[in-house]
C-alpha cells in the first residue's frame, strides 16, 4: 500500500544513510542484537516510557525530563525523519504503540516501514548484528492532548448517550466478551464499546491490507471517518495499533487510551458489561455442566 504514513521496503533501502533518518526497531532486545537488524537501526521498546510507578503498565511516564532523555538518546530530534519497524507476526501490535507515543509526544514525522521485519529478510534485504549507538538528539516532548483519552474522562462520557464518540475494544472476542484473564481484576468490556480485534488488517507478508478492504471492514463495524473514535486494549498496544490503522483510513479524530483494561478494571467505579451467553457459546460451554 502506497500511504503517507507508510514506507515500502525498497524506499528505505535507498534512504539508508541519509541525514536526519531514525530507523527505529521495536522488537525485544535479543531479536534486535543477534537476531539482525535494518542496518543503522536503533533499538527501543514501548515499556520504557511506560510510568515507573503505575500498576497498569500502559500508562505513560509523567516525567518529561526523562521522556526526552530516552527518545533524544536514539538520535531523533523535532526534524527527523522516523521509520518504525518490528516482526508484524510476532507482537502485540508494537509499531502502533511506538507510533501513537512519538506522536503524542508531539512528533510529526513517523511512518511504519511496511512489511516490517517479515518482509526485509524475505526479500534478502542488508542487514547487520549488535548494537546502534547514535549521535544523541535534541527532541522536546509537547504533548499532544487531542490523540490521548484518559479513564476520568472515559467514564465521565459513559455515563451518557455518546452519539458522535465510539468506543473500540481492540482485544480478541473472548476477552471482550468477559473471559477470565490473569491478573485482570475484572473480566468484560467498556459499555457501549464495539469489538473490532487489531489483528485481521496484514496480508501473508505482513504487509497491510489495500485500504478499501480495511475501510470497508471498519464500515461493517458502523464507522465512519467523521466519528470521534476512541480505542482501547488492555495495556494500549493492540488498541494504539488500530489507532494507526484508523489514521490509515482517514479517520482524524482517533484516541488512544493507554491505561485501557488494566486500569479501567482496577477501579471499580468503572462500569463493566460482559456477555456470558455470548462467552459460553464461542467457547463452546455448556453452562448446565458443572467442572468436577
Amino acid at each position: 500500500m502506497t500511504h503517507p504514513l507508510l514506507i515500502d521496503t525498497e524506499t528505505l533501502q535507498q534512504s539508508l544513510g541519509q541525514p536526519g533518518l531514525v530507523i527505529l526497531d521495536v522488537r525485544g532486545r535479543a531479536a534486535y542484537e543477534f537476531g539482525g537488524h535494518i542496518p543503522g537501526a536503533v533499538h527501543s521498546t514501548w515499556h520504557e516510557y511506560s510510568d515507573p510507578k503505575a500498576v497498569p503498565k500502559g500508562l505513560l511516564d509523567p516525567d518529561r525530563a526523562r521522556l526526552e532523555q530516552k527518545i533524544r538518546a536514539l538520535g531523533i530530534s523535532q526534524d527527523s525523519e522516523v521509520v518504525i519497524y518490528s516482526n508484524p507476526f510476532d507482537n502485540w501490535g508494537d509499531e502502533g504503540r511506538m507510533f501513537w507515543m512519538l506522536e503524542y509526544f508531539g512528533h510529526t514525522k513517523l511512518r511504519i516501514l511496511d512489511g516490517g521485519w517479515v518482509k526485509w529478510v524475505q526479500e534478502k534485504r542488508p542487514f547487520e548484528h549488535g548494537c546502534v549507538t547514535p549521535k544523541p538528539g535534541t527532541f522536546t516532548v509537547k504533548p499532544v492532548a487531542a490523540v490521548i483519552a484518559n479513564k476520568d474522562a472515559l467514564k465521565q462520557l459513559v455515563k451518557q448517550p455518546h452519539p458522535g464518540t465510539v468506543i473500540l475494544d481492540a482485544r480478541s472476542l473472548e476477552e471482550y466478551l468477559g473471559k477470565e484473564v490473569s491478573g485482570i481484576p475484572r473480566p468484560g468490556h467498556i459499555p457501549a464499546a464495539i469489538h473490532l480485534a487489531w489483528t485481521g488488517f496484514l496480508q501473508p507478508n505482513a504487509t497491510l491490507k489495500d485500504l478499501v478492504v480495511i475501510t470497508e471492514s471498519l464500515a461493517d463495524k458502523g464507522l465512519t471517518p467523521d466519528q470521534e473514535v476512541i480505542c482501547y486494549c488492555t495495556g494500549g498496544v493492540r488498541s494504539a495499533w488500530l489507532y494507526f490503522v484508523l489514521k490509515l483510513a482517514g479517520y482524524g479524530k482517533v484516541r488512544n487510551y493507554p491505561g485501557s483494561w488494566w486500569e479501567w478494571s482496577r477501579d471499580f467505579a468503572c462500569p463493566v458489561e460482559k456477555d456470558a451467553k455470548g462467552l459460553q457459546h464461542i467457547l463452546n460451554v455448556d453452562p448446565q455442566v458443572r467442572p468436577s
